[in-house]
Formats: structure tokens, C-alpha cells, sequence
């Protein structure tokens, strides 16, 4: 909220060089924001009472939009990577899958393996585990079980990340 919009009858006012000016009326706390030609912006709604300051409102909204670009930056975003198999999958094959996620995961993304079961396969859902299970034990020197193998629907489901 910036100058008239601010309808509090009593406003903790902060000067434009950051010291505090007390305690006073909404209207005299815009009638100083007038006189050095500036703007009253409600910093902190939730205080009792609120909290302003007397700032240049466009060169406020420019420092609020830097900080945000900043933490923004700062922030690494995770993917999830998928690796997908079938219940018959060859020994080497299966090294070529360990071989990508141990790659996603170097790079911080997490990875979610899953099998894929058709037709008859179904009948055979402990195959999947087993081999959920031995993918897991091959990869826990760089990698955690976050969650466990979970069938959902035709498919087996499990979710790896990286060891911290």
C-alpha cells in the first residue's frame, strides 16, 4: 500500500535515511512524505502498530525486483530424470541404464526408474522387484532409495537421489 491507500490511524514511520521517526497519525506520516517529495509505503501490515517508510516508490519497487531476480538465481531447481525398462531386460542393457542415472545424479537431479509390464508380464511382478531391488543395491555407493519400489498401475515405480 503506497500514500493515500495506507487508512491506519496510527503508523510506526521510517525515514528516508532508515532512522525511526516514531509513533504518529497516518496523515501526518504522509504529510512528511509529501513535504521531502517522497512516498509512504507500508512495509510490515501484520505489526501492531504497521510499520512505513518514506521511500521513492519507483526506485523501491526496483530494488524489490533485483533482490527476487537474485534469490531466483540462487535457487538450483531439481529435475526428475526417468529411466524405463521392461521386466526382460539383459544384464548389459540393464549397466547401460545404471551407467545414465549415475549421471542424472552426478548432475543433482533425481531419478525415477521404472518398469513397464505387458501382457503376461503382469502375472510376474516379483521379477520387477527383484530387479528394482538389485538396481538399487548396484547404485547405493552414490545414490539413496528415496522412495521404495510402489506398483502403480502396469508399471513398478522407484526413486533414487543423490548420496549427500
Amino acid at each position: 500500500m503506497i500514500n493515500e491507500q495506507i487508512r491506519d490511524k496510527e503508523v510506526r514511520v521510517i525515514g528516508e535515511d532508515g532512522e525511526q521517526l516514531g509513533i504518529m497519525s497516518a496523515k501526518e506520516a504522509l504529510k512528511l512524505a509529501k513535504e521531502a517529495e517522497l512516498d509512504l509505503i507500508k512495509i510490515a501490515p501484520t505489526a501492531k502498530p504497521p510499520v512505513c517508510k518514506i521511500v521513492d516508490y519507483g526506485k523501491y519497487r526496483y530494488e524489490q525486483m533485483r533482490k527476487e531476480k537474485e534469490a531466483k538465481k540462487k535457487q538450483k531447481t531439481i529435475d526428475i530424470k526417468e529411466i524405463r525398462f521392461s521386466p526382460n531386460i539383459d544384464t548389459n542393457d540393464l549397466k547401460t541404464k545404471m551407467n545414465q542415472a549415475r549421471k542424472f545424479l552426478s548432475k543433482g537431479d533425481k531419478v525415477k526408474v521404472s518398469i513397464r509390464f505387458r501382457g503376461r508380464e503382469l502375472a510376474h511382478m516379483e521379477i520387477g522387484t527383484e530387479i528394482l531391488n538389485n538396481f538399487a543395491a548396484q547404485m547405493e555407493d552414490i545414490a539413496i532409495v528415496e522412495k521404495p519400489a510402489k506398483v502403480e498401475g502396469r508399471s513398478m515405480v522407484m526413486f533414487l537421489a543423490e548420496k549427500r
